[in-house]
């Protein structure tokens, strides 16, 4: 498949694929992204997931119509992209490698070597010739290993992103929610942390001009799916609510909690609240709510009291968006407790490593079960949270 009159793909996809990296539910499958840049000199750009080396070097063979490979630039040394780079080298041993010093390091431990006297070591606004076309490199640690690079074809505002806009789901698959909701989870699921960094890589790509964007997962973005990518971008790696609305999570043991927590959401929709995403954490993907909490500015964390604590799927949830950066939040507490309630105590103590985060005072305390009372407590937040 022909991205540009110079550059081809040479991707996998991987339908049988359950979890990717053990964790993320992937009903759409994963795309393992690879490209052949045709020139004077050839360059493939990146290799694939080791269960697709056999698939992956016959189509660079057939990319490259009997040429021979000149360069493979390794952008990224996560195993999903580097586990057939030994193979490549054995397949073309004339070839030079073209990676980070870092990731020449990491080869080192992964296959034993680290290519001597093939190396050419990619580094910040270093250049690579190819004939009419010039690779230009992009240092890009932490986005999200520290290892690496991103590539732009100068001539053709063409981006080899690495993970970054990547999404899950293989290369071909149907998108009934479009490009943004998949690559939302995939973001704040993998790359959250390190928005920072992200930042300042987006500062190095805008003087480019790129109009397409070839990421190591997902679909290659161009035009305004291209604009539009680098826009969320912007908002993600800020930590900035993309959305207006309210996101309502909670855990519940008989339904009491659950059962307060529906009632809020009606009362936010009564008061015109636009959207209102009400999650179950025990039940539903946990990077999808992962995803709601980082979409949304404003959320109500509802929790049944355990051991003296938290419910453990609250905790966890909690936990999750800590490790990622959260921040720059609105947030409402709903706590249910037999004797003595302890829940809002316990999320706002696991919330205090996050920065930005405004804690409202009207909070819903439940005994056992909803009473007037608490409705008009729910009232206080649904009030507050919508003026």
């Amino acid at each position: 498949m022909d991205i540009s009159d110079s550059v081809k793909y040479v991707g996998v996809d991987d339908n049988s694929i359950d979890l990717f990296e053990g964790q993320f539910e992937v009903p759409l499958g994963m795309s393992y992204n690879s490209y052949v840049v045709i020139d004077e000199k050839t360059a493939v750009m990146d290799s694939v997931d080791a269960n697709f080396g056999e698939e992956w070097l016959s189509k660079v063979e057939s990319a490259l119509g009997g040429r021979k490979a000149d360069y493979l630039v390794v952008q990224h040394m996560e195993m999903d992209h580097s586990s057939n780079v030994l193979a490549f080298a054995e397949k073309y041993p004339d070839a030079k490698i073209v990676a980070s010093k870092v990731a020449f390091t990491m080869m080192k431990n992964m296959f034993g070597t680290d290519f001597p006297g093939r190396q050419i070591v990619a580094a910040e606004g270093s250049e690579l010739k190819l004939g009419k076309k010039t690779l230009a490199f992009i240092a890009a640690p932490n986005v999200h290993w520290p290892e690496v690079v991103m590539t732009a074809i100068k001539e053709d505002g063409i981006l080899f992103s690495a993970d970054a806009f990547g999404k899950f789901g293989a290369y071909g698959a149907e998108e009934p929610e479009g490009w943004s909701c998949e690559a939302r989870r995939y973001y704040f699921g993998i790359v959250g942390k390190f928005g920072a960094n992200v930042q300042s890589v987006m500062e190095k790509i805008k003087p480019l001009g790129i109009g397409t964007i070839c990421p190591l997962h997902g679909p290659v973005l161009t035009g305004n799916d291209a604009v539009e990518a680098v826009r969320l971008y912007g908002i993600w790696s800020s930590y900035e609510a993309e959305s207006d609305g309210v996101a309502v999570f909670y855990t519940s043991v008989y339904g009491h909690t659950k059962k307060a927590a529906e009632s809020l959401a009606e009362k936010l929709r009564a008061r015109g609240c636009p959207k209102v995403a009400l999650n179950d954490l025990a039940r539903e993907d946990p990077f999808e709510c992962v995803e709601d909490a980082f979409r949304y500015g404003k959320l109500v964390l509802a929790s049944t009291t355990y051991n003296g604590g938290v419910f453990p799927a609250m905790r966890e949830f909690i936990e999750r968006l800590c490790e990622r950066g959260f921040r720059n939040r609105t947030i409402a507490f709903v706590e249910n407790g037999s004797w003595a309630p302890a829940a809002a105590r316990t999320m706002a103590s696991l919330l205090e490593g996050c920065k930005d985060i405004t804690i409202i005072g009207e909070k819903a305390t439940i005994k056992i079960s909803p009473t007037a009372e608490t409705d008009s407590m729910l009232d206080a937040i649904a009030d507050a949270m919508t003026k």
